[in-house]
């Protein structure tokens, strides 16, 4: 039995999906740990057979890091569901940032210190990321250990939407470009939407909305991605749990300006000037800001929970600045397709649970000649069914610019390009 292990490593987070690949890629179990490096770490597993008990532990003191995350997983499967570990011949990684890459590689040295050395764009993940690659290749070492791409779906983009506009020279030099993130989602989304509208994917034209604890919108246009929300990092865009999304560039500088109001002044005045370190300035915009600096949570949830209440003024202002953004994104690509929208398709954690928020930007996209909504589909999404149609007609009885929800699966994603693209 051949079995494929799809780790899906986030900044706080751990998921992982097992596979039997033949005859056909089936899922054997997932497991979640969630809250890593909080003193409140959470570990669940869950397996597809009635045979194995799920497990759910809270304050799992064996984990303080991804790595023990991932030797905790590794234990729980040989110890707990009985599964030789030995029979595991390709572990799939999901790395945020990729560069260049365009494809899945497989690990080695050189492989391995690219993505080390492009740790800094994506510095949320990639270092995590990095850390339990370390920690597969080192318990699996009969395995191949492969690397899945997020920017490798967007490699394609149009030089006009990748070029910034600055010096070509430094940015040729510097890799200074739009790259684009959530690329395993939004392959997943296309081909789930197409098979849906019984389209193939090179004739798909949709709005995507990636929404969760990190957001992003992508146009994907003929089944190609033609623009997306996030660019040289997952910081720009949409703003998220922590990040800042876009913002005017000099924000930084007058953040850190005291007394406040003399950044302005700083090329004038030397003894104005504060020096503001790049490392200093990310972790604010990536870590200290989104709807948790406007809340005091992280979690959207709790977010719209104190919004139902009726009781919270600032949960009021972070999702109206949530879907003021969206609305911006998915006005641009409206005019980037022309108009040629088979569909707005909310994904992510958030974009799957979120029924208010998927409410409020339908309702706002109506003059573009989207289908409205229907408010008991909304509210009720079928969490076992991948593509959800939350449109009030049903296709080809009333406009074809449709709304749907797709529950996505970056983990199946890689094991399926596993095996599809003979990586095997």
């Amino acid at each position: 039995m051949t079995l494929i292990l799809s780790v899906n490593t986030g900044s706080s987070s751990l998921k992982i999906s097992l596979y039997k690949s033949a005859p056909q890629i089936s899922l054997l179990l997932s497991s979640s740990t969630s809250s890593i490096s909080s003193p409140k770490t959470a570990f669940s597993l869950k397996s597809s057979s009635e045979n194995i008990d799920t497990i759910n532990l809270t304050d799992v003191q064996q984990i303080n890091d991804h790595t023990s995350a991932f030797t905790y997983f590794l234990d729980s499967l040989k110890h707990q569901v009985g599964i030789d570990i030995n029979h595991i011949s390709h572990v799939c990684h999901r790395v945020v940032h990729g560069g260049d890459f365009s494809n899945p590689v497989v690990i080695g040295d050189q492989s391995y210190h690219h993505i080390e050395e492009l740790s800094d764009l994506a510095p949320l993940h990639n270092g995590a990321a990095l850390s339990v690659i370390k920690a597969a290749v080192s318990a699996l070492p009969h395995a191949k250990s492969i690397a899945f791409f997020d920017s490798a779906f967007h490699v394609n983009l149009p030089a006009h939407v990748s070029t910034y506009a600055i010096d070509q020279a430094v940015a040729t030099k510097r890799g200074l470009r739009k790259y684009g993130f959530h690329g395993l989602s939004y392959a997943f989304v296309l081909r789930s939407v197409a098979n849906y509208l019984n389209k193939p994917p090179s004739q798909v034209n949709i709005i995507t909305l990636h929404l969760g604890s990190g957001a992003s919108a992508c146009a994907i246009r003929d089944g190609c991605s033609v623009d997306t929300s996030m660019g040289l990092t997952p910081l720009s865009g949409l703003p998220g749990a922590t990040r800042a999304g876009d913002i005017d560039p000099s924000l930084i500088f007058h953040y850190f300006s005291d007394p406040p109001h003399t950044a302005a002044r700083m090329s004038h005045d030397p003894n104005l000037a504060r020096d503001v370190h790049v490392t200093e300035a990310e972790d604010v915009l990536n870590t200290k800001a989104g709807w948790k600096a406007l809340t005091g949570t992280a979690d959207f949830g709790d977010v719209v929970e104190q919004i139902r209440r009726g009781d919270n003024d600032k949960c009021k202002l972070a999702f109206d600045l949530f879907v003021d953004r969206i609305l911006h994104y998915v006005g641009a690509y409206f005019l980037t397709l022309r108009g040629n929208v088979d569909a707005l398709v909310f994904t992510g954690g958030i974009g799957e649970r979120c029924s208010e928020l998927r409410e409020a930007v339908a309702c706002a996209i109506q003059c573009l000649g989207f289908v409205e909504i229907d408010k008991e589909k909304n509210a009720n999404i079928d969490e076992n069914q991948v593509v959800c149609d939350i449109g009030s007609c049903v296709i080809g009885s009333g406009p074809e610019k449709r709304l749907i929800v797709c529950h996505t699966d970056e983990q199946f994603e890689m094991a399926r390009q596993c095996v599809v693209e003979k990586i095997l």
